[in-house]
């Protein structure tokens, strides 16, 4: 019996067969055009490429703000998304 675990076995053509089988009929698996095979992704394209949210189409901006304690500690009472609340009740007060 060999000593090496059994991922690094060699395998016979049966289960060679069966995993070939297998990632062919992987509807998640693409296969690579000529082009972007040669190619390797630059680091922009790595960086456009990011995952996350996409960016807002119209971001909102950080300022600096001094408020009352009373009015921070009101809103943060509020629980998680307590900023936004504070942007809506400004919106508000704005009429906008």
């Amino acid at each position: 019996m060999s000593r090496l675990p059994r991922h690094l076995r060699d395998i016979g053509d049966a289960e060679e067969a069966e995993i070939q089988r297998q990632i062919a009929s992987d509807p998640d698996d693409e296969e690579l055009g000529e082009e972007s095979a040669r190619r390797p992704m630059s680091f922009a394209e790595a960086v456009r490429r990011q995952r996350g949210r996409p960016p807002a189409e119209s971001p909102r901006r950080q300022i600096s703000i001094r408020l009352d304690p009373d009015v921070i500690e009101h809103f943060k009472a509020t629980g998680k998304g307590w900023q936004a609340r504070v942007n809506d009740a400004l919106r508000k007060a704005a009429g906008l």
